[in-house]
C-alpha cells in the first residue's frame, strides 16, 4: 500500500494479516491427522465451478475486517473469482456485512467475465444470498446494469434488481424491423 498522510495505510493490512495467520493456523490443526485426508483430491463437476467462497469468511462475531481480499481457485490453479471488501462485520452466526464489495469473476483465460459492486450489502450465510438496499453496478464487456437494489444468489449465479434500474448494452447492432403503413 501507498502511504498516506494519516498513517492510516500501516495499520489497514492488520486485520488482513491476522486473518491469513487464522487460515494458516486452521490448515496446520487440520494437517495433524494426515491420514483421514485423501491422498488425491477428487473433483466434481460443481467444484470445477464453483464461486468464491464467501461462507468460509473466518471472522468472530462483532469484529470488523478491513481490506478482505478472497480469491477462489480451480484444481488447476485457474482462478475462478476474487472477492474484495474495504470492510467486513460479522453481523450474527448468519450474517456478514460488506462495506466497499467487489466481486471478480474470470473466464478460463483469466480475463474478467463479470464485476459485480455493491456499496454497502449483507451476506446470508445460510442461504448465501447478497444483498443490498444501496445502488448496485454489474458490468461485463457487453453490458452494464444500473440498479437502486439488488439480490444475488451466490449458488445460482442469479440476481434481481429492483427500483431504478438502469442497462446500456454495447457492441450490439440492433435491428428495428420495418413497419408497414396500413
Amino acid at each position: 500500500m501507498l502511504p498516506s498522510r494519516s498513517g492510516r495505510s500501516r495499520f489497514a493490512g492488520g486485520a488482513v494479516i491476522s486473518l491469513s495467520l487464522f487460515a494458516v493456523a486452521g490448515a496446520l490443526i487440520a494437517d495433524d491427522k494426515p491420514e483421514t485426508r485423501p491422498s488425491k483430491p477428487t473433483a466434481s463437476p460443481k467444484d470445477s465451478q464453483s464461486q468464491p467462497s464467501l461462507t468460509s469468511i473466518p471472522l468472530p462475531i462483532g469484529r470488523e475486517a478491513k481490506g478482505l481480499v478472497l480469491p477462489d481457485f480451480d484444481l488447476e490453479g485457474r482462478e475462478l473469482g476474487r472477492l474484495e471488501a474495504a470492510s467486513a462485520k460479522r453481523l450474527d452466526l448468519e450474517h456478514v456485512q460488506f462495506t466497499g464489495f467487489k466481486l471478480t469473476t474470470f473466464k478460463e483465460n483469466n480475463q474478467t467475465d463479470l464485476v459485480i459492486d455493491m456499496s454497502d450489502s449483507v451476506l446470508d450465510l445460510k442461504t448465501k444470498v447478497l444483498s443490498s438496499r444501496h445502488q448496485t453496478t454489474i458490468n461485463r464487456a457487453d453490458f452494464q446494469i444500473i440498479g437502486d437494489t439488488m439480490k444475488f444468489d451466490t449458488v445460482s449465479r442469479k440476481g434481481t434488481m429492483v427500483g431504478h434500474v438502469k442497462m446500456v448494452v454495447t457492441g450490439h447492432a440492433v435491428i428495428v424491423p420495418k413497419q408497414e403503413n396500413e
